[in-house]
């Protein structure tokens, strides 16, 4: 089921993002949105098709939320490549923006990014205006100064700091930088249909930590060719991570259980909530 469902999400999502720029001119900085854009796991646009589907909602209805939070992924992506962020060369396999074009088309299409995905929340099919004035504002709160971003300047301030993070610390910042976005995809049907999103924001909290955890694992024991960046950067630098502070069968030990509070999360939804108990293993046991 989650395989199949996956790979509709994404094919379905890349279609609504090549449409949201087919009419753009042709200039680099928006070759170099249509090049980050493609591939990627989309698991946060699946997020959103699962969690409309739990609550009655179509595809389509949902489709331009599912791309706005990949859309506001990739930019996330670009600017923390940069060479003031983490300094990456490689994204997916392939060259990052600022080493394929430079560091200022990078920024400014991690700007058109981002204001494309609440461009695509005010599309008309996500239903009426309040609706989609509460994705807005939800999806604001998740990548701004008290969610993704907030993550984001904590982990860069991490690698100067005069002491290491403790597991509580690091458990704060990866809420944001990474917890924040998948809680919004998640709830983001709750949302949509205007009902409570308490069950799916339980999920997303304990899928947020497992994502997070299994991304220190695979900083360790990953494939670099897999993973298509590299890896055991954070081990160089020394910086505190879920597997230096616990140890490795420890990590993974924690991220099987909370793939188990995530599961249980979803009981109030029965068998309709099994493709996000299937993403909710997935994300323990992927190699990249």
């Amino acid at each position: 089921m989650f395989p199949d469902r996956l790979k509709a999400a994404q094919a379905g999502v890349q279609a609504a993002l090549d449409a949201a720029l087919a009419s753009r001119a042709e200039v680099p900085v928006v070759q170099a949105m249509r090049y980050t854009l493609q591939g990627g796991k989309r698991l946060r646009a699946f997020l959103v098709l699962e969690s409309a589907a739990l609550h009655g909602i179509a595809a389509e209805g949902a489709m331009p939320a599912a791309a706005a939070v990949e859309a506001l992924h990739a930019y996330s992506l670009v600017h923390d490549d940069l060479p003031s962020m983490d300094d990456d060369d490689l994204r997916r396999g392939q060259p990052t923006i600022h080493v394929k074009w430079d560091e200022a088309t990078a920024v400014l299409a991690g700007d058109a990014l981002q204001t494309l995905a609440f461009e695509l929340l005010c599309d008309p099919a996500l239903g009426p205006a309040e609706r989609r004035i509460a994705l807005v504002r939800a999806l604001a709160l998740a990548s701004g100064a008290e969610g993704m971003v907030l993550g984001q300047a904590l982990d860069i301030a991490a690698e100067t700091a005069p002491r290491a993070l403790t597991l509580d610390e690091i458990t704060a910042l990866q809420a944001g930088k990474t917890g924040a976005l998948i809680a919004f995809a998640a709830t983001s049907g709750a949302l949509l249909a205007a009902a409570d999103p308490a069950p799916l924001a339980a999920y997303a909290k304990a899928l947020g930590l497992a994502f997070q955890i299994a991304d220190d694992i695979l900083d360790v024991e990953g494939d670099p060719a897999k993973a298509g960046k590299a890896l055991g950067k954070d081990a160089a630098a020394g910086k505190a991570t879920f597997v230096s502070l616990l140890g490795l069968e420890a990590a993974k030990a924690r991220a099987r259980a909370l793939v188990a509070e995530a599961e249980a999360a979803l009981e109030p939804y029965g068998a309709k909530a099994e493709a996000l108990r299937e993403a909710a293993r997935f994300v323990v046991d992927r190699d990249a």
